[in-house]
């Protein structure tokens, strides 16, 4: 039992599932991405089965529950006997974790894969009929873990999905971590829709902004739909994105400040011009404003830069 802080990993990861039914985990994990993983030694996956370690002379690995009750519980001995034969030649520095797949447990999720993929060996426990001992439990396992609310026969199934959604995490299994990064859950969102060729199928064709050729619209179509669809069908995923993802507070725009003047170029009422710091405000007169002929012209009638700041800042008069 280790911690799960992340290094660099030298050695593939391990996997080590202890079962009633080996064959049954290994027709899952031997095929795929998986099955080419582990044949490329990325990773090692090993079904150990639990009835080679128990000590009754029937080979039984289970009996009747302690206070009646329907059903049969799994031993604690061949469980613990075959975990600890299995980390026997493990070092002293290995991080491992041990996980009992059982409903009762922590929800598994992206997050959770994550962690896992940390460790250089997760130890997972298929329990089976009605439960474990308790007991094996309390002396072998990190944590409980369940892959959903509902109920099945026994741990093979779990641990065949913690296996694969740890694994396709691990360098080197998937091409790039592109294939993973914005897949449905792992980022935070539901994925987007998928379309292929033909471009029409049955008269229904691909939306036509992803044959535009234009990656940001591309991008921006993703995730608006993404969005959409996480807030209908998850609004507790929605909600955990937006709230990680506060939108950009708008910037005010500046407002340029300018002076407004009518035909005869005296500054309008409503915006007067503005007086120099500590300057009192002059009264104009329009005997003090020249001739109508050399009367500054409207705005619009100005070309230049020197004209326009004419208009903006008219002379005063002082009387």
């Amino acid at each position: 039992m280790g911690s799960g802080s992340h290094r660099s990993r030298v050695f593939s990861m391990k996997f080590d599932i202890l079962t009633l039914f080996p064959d049954m985990v290994e027709a899952v994990l031997g095929e795929s991405i998986i099955g080419r993983a582990r044949r490329a030694g990325l990773l090692t996956v090993r079904c150990h089965q639990i009835r080679d370690y128990t000590t009754n002379r029937h080979r039984n690995v289970d009996d009747t529950p302690a206070g009646g009750g329907v059903g049969m519980i799994m031993a604690a001995q061949p469980i613990c006997d075959c975990f600890r034969a299995v980390v026997a030649d493990a070092p002293e520095t290995e991080r491992r974790h041990v996980v009992y797949l059982s409903p009762r447990g922590r929800m598994f999720t992206q997050e959770v894969a994550r962690e896992y993929s940390t460790y250089d060996r997760l130890v997972l426990i298929c329990g089976h009929y009605e439960g474990v001992d308790q007991r094996a439990i309390d002396a072998i396992a990190d944590e409980e873990l369940s892959v959903g609310d509902y109920v099945l026969t026994g741990g093979e199934l779990p641990a065949c999905i913690v296996t694969d959604a740890v694994a396709r995490l691990l360098d080197g299994v998937l091409a790039d971590p592109a294939c993973y990064e914005g897949e449905s859950i792992a980022g935070g969102l539901l994925e987007y829709p998928q379309y292929t060729k033909p471009a029409v199928w049955e008269g229904v064709p691909i939306p036509e902004v992803l044959l535009s050729g234009d990656h940001k619209k591309v991008d921006e179509w993703r995730l608006s739909q993404s969005l959409a669809l996480t807030k209908e069908r998850r609004p507790d995923l929605w909600a955990a994105w937006m709230a990680a993802h506060p939108p950009k507070p708008s910037k005010p725009k500046r407002r340029r400040h300018t002076v407004s003047a009518d035909a005869s170029g005296t500054p309008g009422a409503d915006c007067p011009a503005p007086e120099p710091d500590g300057a009192p405000a002059a009264a104009v007169s329009p005997a003090d404003h020249p001739p109508a002929e050399t009367q500054p012209r409207a705005a619009s009638e100005y070309g230049s830069e020197a004209a326009q700041t004419e208009i903006q800042n008219p002379k005063r008069h002082d009387l």
